[in-house]
């Protein structure tokens, strides 16, 4: 291999794992077994209107408030069908929350329905530039200075929103795409990271490294800053061979990969199996452990992790 990805758990928030207790015990699961993040989708309806919903954002506030140093967020946010000012509250409160550990996932959204049945456009293309409008001012917004945009469908005048995220000089946005489509590459490109899926690979499944590599290439051709970028893919591995899977990742991390999450859901088991299989830990271990070896630290340690953390990200935000 010639370097490392981090390893993430990522899980519905519908069905079987529409349960917000249960969400954050897989989340603070994925702490305690070294995994290094914990991500949640975005829906609030589904195919099958009788299965139970979680709100996304009301979970990742809790496993923000419950855990210490595992990223985590919403992968994506389907930011089309939201108000940019409300997203805009909730994501700085939530990267202060966390100490500044959020990931801001972007994306259209598989669904058309979630649209279409409020009202709203379920167009690609409207989809599309509403998105895009809405990054733009959240990046703004974000920047604590006065933000006046014009779009084809959002506006904001002179508005100003403090405080500022703990990360700077931004939350790291991440934007889904489904390859071989180009235009989400290209906006990728633009921000932070890139989280490729693929129309020939359906849920639970995976694109090969080659399709990878040819995503992240178009990606990098397409980049006019400098900086970090990361490459993110959900996918499966085998955590009952010796390396839990780590051989499974190589040619991955070869092709530009940087964060594996591990798709965990109702395809794979139920999620009494989702945990188990947490609790395994992940396939590849960052250098250094998420949470000390020997164990769980007191709860009276976590408070002081905990109050450290928020207490620097308020520091932060104010500056």
């Amino acid at each position: 291999m010639t370097g490392w990805a981090r390893c993430a758990v990522g899980v519905p928030n519908v069905g079987p794992y529409g349960d917000p207790l249960l969400l954050v015990e897989l989340a603070m699961a994925a702490e305690e077994h070294g995994w290094d993040g914990f991500f949640l989708w975005d829906h609030q309806l589904w195919h099958d209107q009788r299965w139970q919903v979680a709100d996304p954002v009301v979970v990742i506030a809790a496993v923000a408030a419950r855990t210490a140093a595992i990223r985590t967020g919403i992968l994506v946010n389907i930011l089309a069908r939201r108000r940019v000012g409300k997203v805009a509250r909730e994501s700085v409160t939530l990267d202060v929350l966390s100490g500044g550990r959020l990931v801001f996932g972007a994306g259209l959204g598989s669904s058309t329905a979630e649209f279409t049945a409020f009202g709203e456009s379920g167009d690609a293309r409207v989809r599309a530039e509403r998105l895009d409008e809405s990054l733009d001012i959240l990046a703004g917004l974000w920047s604590g200075e006065p933000v006046t945009f014009h779009g084809k469908h959002l506006t904001a005048a002179e508005v100003t929103m403090l405080p500022r995220p703990v990360q700077r000089p931004r939350i790291p946005i991440w934007c889904g795409g489904r390859w071989p489509n180009k235009a989400p590459f290209r906006r990728a490109a633009r921000w932070d990271g890139v989280m490729p899926t693929h129309v020939r690979y359906g849920l639970g499944e995976t694109m090969p490294p080659e399709d990878l590599r040819d995503a992240v290439r178009f990606t990098q051709q397409h980049r006019a800053a400098d900086g970090p970028f990361d490459v993110a893919i959900e996918g499966r591995t085998d955590g009952a061979t010796p390396d839990r899977g780590a051989r499974h990742l190589a040619p991955y991390v070869q092709a530009g990969l940087t964060w594996w999450i591990e798709a965990l859901g109702w395809w794979r088991g139920s999620p009494a199996d989702a945990l188990a299989w947490i609790r395994q830990g992940p396939p590849v271990r960052r250098p250094g452990p998420v949470r000390p070896p020997d164990g769980d630290p007191p709860s009276d340690c976590l408070f002081l992790i905990r109050l450290a953390l928020l207490t620097t990200a308020r520091i932060a935000a104010c500056l």
